[in-house]
């Protein structure tokens, strides 16, 4: 067996109209589906594939804590190919009163991140053209930098 790539995504959500003026209306993903019966679960999809991510209203539930623990990080969505478009992103996170949570140079890619609704961390990501990774794959372990943006 040999992965293709990462299909989707499926998230538990406290309000499914929260995370969807996050994940649609600030993020950008398209809503492919959705119903309410026996539960509300709506399909979005940047377009790759049929769904990228999955919301499942599940109501009000325990936060789970914050910090090193067992269980999912964070999500990764790339949001252009350049540092001029994670630039506009960051200006739009404040525009839109998103707090940052951290910026970060990876080598292989540049990084905004973020909470949505629930509490789940998103990076909002570009790849550096110039950065060779599919010849020299071990530079995605390379020391995270700061990263400064305008």
């Amino acid at each position: 067996m040999k992965a293709q790539f990462l299909g989707h995504v499926v998230f538990y959500v406290e309000n499914i109209k929260k995370s969807l003026e996050f994940y649609h209306d600030l993020i950008g993903f398209e809503i492919v589906g959705s119903f309410e019966k026996p539960f509300s679960a709506v399909a979005l999809s940047a377009g790759r594939t049929h769904h990228e991510l999955l919301l499942i209203e599940v109501g009000l539930a325990p936060k789970p804590p914050k910090g090193h623990r067992i269980g999912l990080y964070h999500i990764g969505i790339n949001i252009g190919d350049s540092l001029k478009e994670l630039s506009t992103v960051k200006n739009e996170l404040i525009r839109s009163g998103i707090i940052i949570n951290g910026m970060s140079d990876h080598t292989v890619s540049q990084s905004i991140y973020i909470s949505d609704p629930d509490g789940n961390e998103v990076e909002l990501y570009v790849d550096d053209p110039k950065v060779d990774w599919k010849n020299k794959p071990s530079l995605v372990m390379s020391p995270i930098k700061p990263l400064l943006l305008d």
